[in-house]
């Protein structure tokens, strides 16, 4: 009796510590059994084995995007060479006098201007891309890849309105950055810029995509024909054709610009633009970009009214939404059509607008030639007027 007393006692004690005793968690390093299709197998902790258990190295997502690409981001060096005029202070006879006619420059001269810049290769065969701001008006551009070769570049073509340029060296089996799609990104995303600031090669930094779209002649550059990617990771000269990635390692951009007045405020050219316009400077061919010859603006009702209350206005704008011509570039199709400086476009073709950005993208997607039935407002009459567009020329 007293024995089976004793074992219902002790049956109830180890009962009670089972039931009060704690669950191993899934990822605790215990010792279990796992039964699959009928085949079980033991699984022991690494130091039941005598085994160490590692954890993996830590690597964070800027390290992994920047390691997937590096080795495709170059650094650009050129040299070019301008003539000067001699400056008319050495013409001074009591400058003269104490240097002596030797030191002095006695007609025009050479100076040979070296340069710096980033780009990235696009192509295995030695395609490379980068600003046309970078390689414009160079005599001589090499390529410096991040394992130290040096190779001579030669410059396919130059794009001024985009900014953008393609270069090509000799090799093969080069390393290639991968395209991102630029129309995926947005306003928060993370952004990694990659490139040679200061001639500090390999240099990265991080920040967020600030803003999309902006324009051009919003960012302080207004004969650039770009909504660019806006962004607050530091970009700095020699930056300039860089690539701008996003957070697995892919191009969205290709650095270009920054504020000079301005801290976080850097641009970057989406790379989707980049890719429309690359393969025709890669065939050495000219890119054609079709304009009207306005200087534009956007015009709301308030502010026209800002305008007419101000007695010192010189003129007084129609108080409805739409596009103000500013300036009129002499000679140009605008100018031919009729248009002047205060009329404001409300249509082409039947379409209203009221956004300066607008129709400057009607027009570029428009082609050179195409005749654009244009609607103003000047002063209160409304007025249709035709326009024929024509080719942009490239400065140089």
């Amino acid at each position: 009796m007293i024995t089976r007393a004793l074992s219902i006692i002790l049956a109830s004690f180890f009962s009670a510590i089972f039931a009060f005793a704690p669950i191993a968690p899934s990822w605790a390093a215990s010792e279990f059994q796992s039964t699959t299709l009928g085949e079980t197998t033991s699984i022991a902790p690494a130091h039941s084995t005598g085994l160490i258990a590692q954890a993996a190295p830590h690597t964070s997502f800027v390290a992994s995007a920047v390691n997937r690409i590096g080795l495709a981001v170059v650094r650009i060096d050129t040299e070019r060479t301008i003539t000067r005029q001699p400056d008319p202070f050495f013409n001074d006879p009591f400058f003269r006098r104490f240097f002596g006619d030797n030191m002095m420059p006695q007609g025009p001269y050479e100076e040979r201007l070296q340069g710096q810049g980033s780009g990235f290769i696009v192509n295995a065969d030695g395609t490379i891309l980068t600003n046309a701001h970078v390689v414009e008006g160079a005599d001589r551009v090499t390529v410096i890849l991040k394992d130290g070769r040096r190779l001579e570049g030669t410059v396919l073509g130059v794009d001024e309105v985009t900014d953008l340029a393609v270069v090509k060296v000799r090799g093969g089996g080069l390393p290639v950055a991968p395209l991102g799609d630029s129309d995926q990104v947005q306003v928060g995303d993370w952004a990694i810029a990659v490139g040679n600031p200061f001639g500090l090669d390999n240099t990265v930094t991080l920040g967020i995509v600030s803003t999309l779209n902006r324009s051009s002649a919003l960012a302080g550059i207004p004969d650039k024909r770009l909504d660019f990617i806006q962004t607050d990771a530091a970009i700095n000269p020699g930056n300039s054709g860089g690539p701008l990635l996003n957070e697995i390692g892919e191009v969205i951009g290709i650095n270009t610009a920054i504020r000079a007045n301005a801290a976080g405020i850097g641009f970057a050219i989406p790379i989707n633009k980049a890719k429309e316009v690359m393969p025709i400077l890669a065939r050495g061919e000219k890119v054609t970009h079709p304009y009207l010859g306005v200087q534009i603006a956007t015009l709301t009702p308030d502010l026209a009214k800002q305008n007419n209350s101000d007695p010192n206005s010189t003129v007084m704008l129609p108080e409805v939404a739409g596009i103000l011509v500013v300036g009129v570039v002499p000679n140009s199709p605008a100018a031919t059509a009729g248009i002047r400086r205060g009329d404001v476009i409300t249509q082409i073709d039947g379409q209203s607008l009221t956004d300066a950005e607008a129709l400057q993208n009607l027009v570029d997607r428009s082609g050179i030639g195409k005749t654009l039935r244009v609607t103003i407002r000047r002063g209160n009459a409304t007025q249709q007027l035709s326009v024929r567009t024509a080719e942009l020329e490239n400065r140089s």
